[in-house]
């Protein structure tokens, strides 16, 4: 069984291939704005561009034609609602071409999904961490559970915030990173941490406010500290309550080697698991989007309406 899978929430326009749960292929493009942030309507254009390259060099490695397709995949939200749109038109253009199924994705699930198919850790508290999105979350009894969450901005878009004031162009995350690993003295920010709730904007900020001298490496250093270890005790204040023994982080904020390095501390100094995503899996891909179209092909759904703000614990999962 061949599935298609179509990634197109925000920066990135992703095509995805799986053979059976397998994957194929995962090729994806990604828009830049020149300055400032993601502007809509530009990273919608750059999806119309992009999309049917996408999907042919998709198909090409795969090795398959369109007509091998038996399934097809899309983002159905949450995200910018002019991106979704290029998206869902792609998946549905495909389905009525093939005659083959159309399912709407929960892009966050997605996320989760391929952290557990990745690391094979079958029940773990996810950290789910991206531009938009910033969630301790678990499973139980036929749904995915939000224990905490950002109150305000995700912790990405805050990463991306900080790097506009520092003159560090999008994405942020991986320079953010390369200097925050050069710096040297900690400059203390505002620790924002309600239970398993975060909130980040009084970071943002307090930033903003900043005098010199320091240096823009100690600021990173320091940025990267205080927000990662507000998530890392977040989510084992989660493990703790759900009696849960691994930890996954997933989403694209779970590239950054030193959010993961002090995710595998925590886990070990608690005698629990903790594995890494593969850095081709935690940013928004199509694969994710094919493995989670995957496993709802048995899921009688009639709704693929977009939905710009799509809770990850509204969804029933019953594949599970």
């Amino acid at each position: 069984m061949y599935t298609i899978g179509i990634e197109s929430t925000a920066h990135t326009f992703g095509v995805g291939i799986l053979k059976d749960d397998e994957v194929m292929a995962s090729e994806r493009d990604t828009y830049r704005p020149k300055s400032g942030g993601i502007i809509p309507r530009e990273a919608a254009a750059h999806h119309y561009r992009t999309a049917s390259d996408m999907v042919s060099r998709a198909l090409k490695k795969a090795g398959i034609s369109l007509a091998d397709i038996d399934l097809v995949a899309f983002s159905q939200g949450p995200g910018i609602l002019s991106c979704l749109r290029v998206g869902s038109a792609a998946a549905k253009f495909i389905g009525k071409k093939t005659g083959k199924k159309v399912v709407g994705v929960n892009h966050c699930i997605a996320h989760l999904e391929i952290a557990r198919k990745t690391t094979g850790l079958a029940d773990p508290v996810m950290l789910y961490v991206s531009g938009g999105n910033t969630q301790i979350i678990t499973y139980s009894d036929g749904r995915y559970i939000v224990f905490g969450e950002t109150q305000d901005i995700g912790v990405g878009n805050l990463i991306d915030k900080v790097g506009r004031q520092l003159s560090i162009p999008f994405p942020a995350g991986p320079k953010i990173e390369e200097l925050a690993a050069k710096g040297k003295r900690y400059i203390k920010l505002p620790y924002s941490l309600k239970g398993m709730d975060v909130s980040f904007s009084g970071i943002e900020t307090f930033v903003s406010r900043l005098q010199k001298p320091f240096s823009v490496e100690d600021a990173c250093y320091s940025l990267q500290e205080t927000v990662f270890a507000m998530l890392i005790e977040a989510s084992e204040r989660a493990m703790a309550y759900c009696k849960k023994d691994s930890l996954v982080i997933t989403g694209g904020v779970a590239a950054n080697s030193r959010l993961n390095e002090m995710g595998k501390i925590m886990c070990s100094e608690r005698g629990a698991k903790f594995d890494i995503v593969p850095k081709e899996f935690t940013g928004d891909n199509g694969a994710m989007i094919a493995y989670a179209g995957y496993l709802m092909r048995d899921y009688k759904q009639s709704d693929l309406a977009l939905r710009q703000r799509f809770r990850t614990d509204t969804v029933e999962i019953a594949y599970r």
